[in-house]
């Protein structure tokens, strides 16, 4: 097999294979939903990243932030509850390869959660940027 073969050649198998594009993309959004319920469910940073983004958004309304804030809030809040659910993923994975405790898995499992802490860093940040001024305008 030549080198375009290889490039080209069909990807095994997958179970979300089966059905037309649009069962297999019905399929996909399912099963992320069915994620985000575990993660909310289970993972109680998420359901505090929920809190947090229904608060900002309701902050968000009240001081009546620009477009160019609110595209930073709403992409700090979707990207910090990715990064949880990533989080939450990578956690799993490493708890199906090894119950034991282990240097590797506790590096992987505590930079995976390092992520999330510095992106809610930067997006506290971002938000004294933006709603300090507004508070402190409405009480001087």
């Amino acid at each position: 097999m030549g080198l375009l073969g290889k490039i080209f050649r069909k990807p095994p198998k997958r179970n979300k294979d089966d059905g037309n594009a649009v069962e297999r993309y019905g399929k996909s959004f399912y099963h992320a939903v069915d994620g985000f319920i575990y993660c909310f469910r289970y993972e109680h940073n998420m359901i505090i990243i929920v809190i947090a983004t229904i608060l900002v958004v309701a902050c968000g309304i009240f001081f009546q932030i620009t477009l160019p804030e609110w595209l930073f809030v709403m992409s700090m809040c979707g990207g910090i509850a990715a990064c949880e659910a990533l989080n939450s993923s990578i956690e799993a994975v490493v708890d199906l390869c090894t119950t034991e405790k282990h240097p590797l898995a506790k590096i992987s499992k505590d930079t995976a959660s390092t992520a999330t802490l510095l992106l809610c860093i930067t997006a506290l940040i971002g938000g004294i940027m933006i709603f300090l001024p507004k508070v402190i305008e409405m009480f001087g």
